[in-house]
This record gives structure tokens, C-alpha cells and sequence, in this order.
């Protein structure tokens, strides 16, 4: 990949030509910061023509974002003397109206802690049959909970409060004891579809009735404040834990957020080091935290148009079955003869673009911050050729 360094004056400086980024480390990124700067120059990336529209997770951190990583100050946050940790979990929390936040590794880690800290061995947890605390953190619930789960099949993944009474188990010795319900905003499989936040609140009152704790997945939830025009502090005041993610749509290398109160997050914290999820110098990373939660959320609603634009396109192929609403950045739409979703990944990937099949019927797309108009345009262009 081609690295352009640009003076002041506009001039060219030089141009380096490097493996594609997928193939750098973070210190290479690092040392080319510091020698832009040394020459008072600005580093601008010329990137090559692959479109990965597989996840949001495959975003790369700008180069204002690892500016403010590599001059990030730092301490040992196992002992709580990371200043740029301590600033992003104070920043998270207070968004939130929430009394304290954990930084993680990931949204796994940050999902079952929160699940970890709620529960008991033995517990029951309710959450959609689709959701990712389920069927993607690897058994997670039951090999670090001890609990069993009891899944609702709810609609494009969200569930009702009405679902929720119904999954709720009575009082009784040969029963497990119901004691969290976990939401996810928005929902991957889905197809990044939002809660009503009326709904919601209909599912806090259960909880509160039947003495249940309320945990959101809501790795995507900064899509779903920005679409439905919401606000995080209406979340942080009906959900008593909340994992928000940095590291998809918001642009970050790693990353996620645990919410709660501050007794809460304080036995978070011991649980995290249980996990192997201390980290020390993590200041680094979190310096990528406030820059996306600084700069990275209002443009959300572009990836948004992007999924639109794409969705348009796709209607108008006889090879495309039914396609879900599209709400924010994920399309999943179904794929028939002549193709398959392999064989359409494939086709695309000829082009450099790259998708992913889920299913032996369906492929997903999602939108992101790297993939900029001209790409979907671009993809547009294919489409309809196809």
C-alpha cells in the first residue's frame, strides 16, 4: 500500500509503497506518524481498491486516531494509574448516566462479565434465540456462568415484554431461578435491526416485577441512538449493566466498554482479572476510545445511506430473494440461482469486494467507516451487472 507524506506547503514529500495495511504492524504505523510530524507534514493513507464489507470489525484506526494512541499518557491500569483508561471509562460512564464504566479486550469479555457478575451457578438466563451472548461468545454462559439459558424466538431479534413473563420460571425447587434477561441493540442476525425504546421499558417493568436484572448487548448500539435519534442516557436509566463496543463502527483497534454501577463494575473489575482481561499500559488503546467517542458517532448515519444504497441496488436482481429491513448498517438478503452465497462471494471477490455468506441461503454486508461512497458506488456498479 502506498503511503503518501503531504508538507505543509502541499508539496509531495515522498510516497513509500508498503504490503497491503492488513499486513502492518501498529509500531510501523507509529514510526510513519512520527516521521510525518518530524517533518511537519501530513500522513495521508492512498488506499487500495479492496472494499471489506464482511463487519464493521474489520475497520482500521485513522491516522488523527493512532496520533492520539502514540501520544496517549499511560500507567499500569491493574493498579487503576492508567489516566487515559481511567478518562475513557469516566467519559462512557457519564454518556450513559451510569455510575462507572470497565474497560475490556472485547465485547465478549465485557458480555460475559456483565453475565458473570448478574447471575449464580445454576441460574437461568432469557435472552433471543439468535442473539450473540448465545450463539457466538463460544458456550460462554455456560462454561464461565454456570448457567443455562432459555431462548425466545423473537422477531429480526428482538423479544417482547410479553415473551419475557412467559420465559420467566416459577418459584419452584425443580426449576432453574430465572435472574437476567439480555437484550441486543442493535441485533447482528437481525440484520442490525433496533428496538422501539418503548418496548424496552415495557421489558425493564417485568424485571422489575419479577426481580430480574436487565443486561444489553448493545455492541451496535451507537447505531441505533444515531437512527432512531435517541439518546445513551435514556439507555443508561433503564439497563443496569450495558457493553457498548469501540471497535466496530466507531473505528477503534480493540476494544469494548462494561457499564453499571459503581459496586457493580467494582466486581466487574475483579471478575475481568479472573478472565485474564487486565491489561497494563492500556492507555494506548483507550486514547482510541476517546477519539471515537469524540469524533466517530454522528457519522454512523452514513454507513446507514450506504447500506440503503446498496439495498436498491440488490432489489432489482432476479438472483436476490428477500431482503430485511435495513435500519442501520447490516443488509442480509437472500441469495437464488444462478448464484449461491459462496459462489456470489467469490464473484464479488474477483472485484475485490468482499462479503460474507451466514447461511446456505443468505449473504450479509456491512457498512463502515473504510468504505467510502466511492466504494458503493463502485459495488452499485457490479451489482448491476450481475
Amino acid at each position: 500500500m502506498p503511503f503518501l507524506f503531504r508538507k505543509a506547503s502541499g508539496a509531495v514529500a515522498f510516497i513509500i509503497y508498503l504490503k497491503p495495511i492488513s499486513h502492518l504492524s501498529y509500531a510501523f504505523h507509529f514510526k510513519f506518524i512520527a516521521r510525518a510530524k518530524k517533518w511537519n507534514a501530513d500522513l495521508t493513507y492512498i488506499c487500495n481498491m479492496l472494499t471489506d464489507l464482511r463487519s464493521d470489525t474489520f475497520t482500521k484506526p485513522s491516522a488523527p486516531m493512532l496520533e492520539a494512541m502514540f501520544s496517549a499518557a499511560v500507567g499500569d491500569d491493574v493498579f487503576g494509574e492508567d489516566p487515559t483508561v481511567n478518562k475513557l471509562e469516566a467519559m462512557g460512564a457519564e454518556m450513559f448516566t451510569m455510575e462507572a464504566g470497565l474497560f475490556c479486550p472485547s465485547g465478549t469479555m465485557t458480555n460475559q462479565i456483565a453475565i458473570k457478575v448478574h447471575t449464580q451457578p445454576g441460574d437461568e438466563v432469557i435472552c433471543e434465540n439468535l442473539s450473540h451472548v448465545y450463539i457466538y461468545e463460544g458456550g460462554g454462559i455456560a462454561f464461565n456462568s454456570g448457567c443455562q439459558v432459555k431462548t425466545v424466538k423473537g422477531n429480526r431479534g428482538r423479544i417482547t415484554a410479553e415473551q419475557v413473563t412467559d420465559a420467566i420460571n416459577p418459584t419452584d425447587i425443580h426449576k432453574a431461578k430465572t435472574s437476567l434477561v439480555c437484550l441486543e441493540n442493535t441485533a447482528n442476525r437481525g440484520g442490525g435491526s433496533c428496538y422501539d425504546f418503548a418496548d424496552i421499558q415495557l421489558i425493564k417493568e417485568v424485571c422489575l416485577q419479577n426481580n430480574l436484572k436487565l443486561h444489553l448487548d448493545g455492541a451496535r448500539l451507537w447505531n441505533a441512538l444515531v437512527t432512531k435519534k435517541e439518546t445513551a442516557a435514556q439507555y443508561g436509566n433503564v439497563f443496569d449493566s450495558i457493553s457498548i463496543c469501540l471497535s466496530k463502527g466507531l473505528g477503534t483497534p480493540v476494544g469494548s466498554l462494561l457499564l453499571g454501577s459503581r459496586e457493580y463494575i467494582q466486581k466487574a473489575r475483579r471478575v475481568r482479572k479472573v478472565f485474564g482481561g487486565g491489561m497494563r499500559q492500556a492507555g494506548y488503546l483507550a486514547a482510541a476510545g476517546i477519539y471515537a467517542l469524540e469524533n466517530n458517532i454522528t457519522r454512523l448515519a452514513v454507513d446507514h445511506e450506504h447500506a440503503q444504497l446498496i439495498a436498491v441496488a440488490l432489489r432489482k436482481k432476479n438472483w436476490v430473494g428477500e431482503i430485511m429491513p435495513v435500519e442501520t448498517n447490516i443488509l442480509i438478503f437472500e441469495v437464488k440461482v444462478p448464484y449461491s452465497p459462496k459462489s456470489l462471494a467469490d464473484k464479488l471477490a474477483e472485484s475485490s469486494i468482499l462479503v460474507m455468506p451466514i447461511s446456505s441461503t443468505q449473504v450479509r454486508i456491512v457498512t463502515h467507516l473504510d468504505v467510502s461512497t466511492d466504494m458503493i458506488e463502485n459495488l452499485i456498479g457490479i451489482i448491476n451487472n450481475l
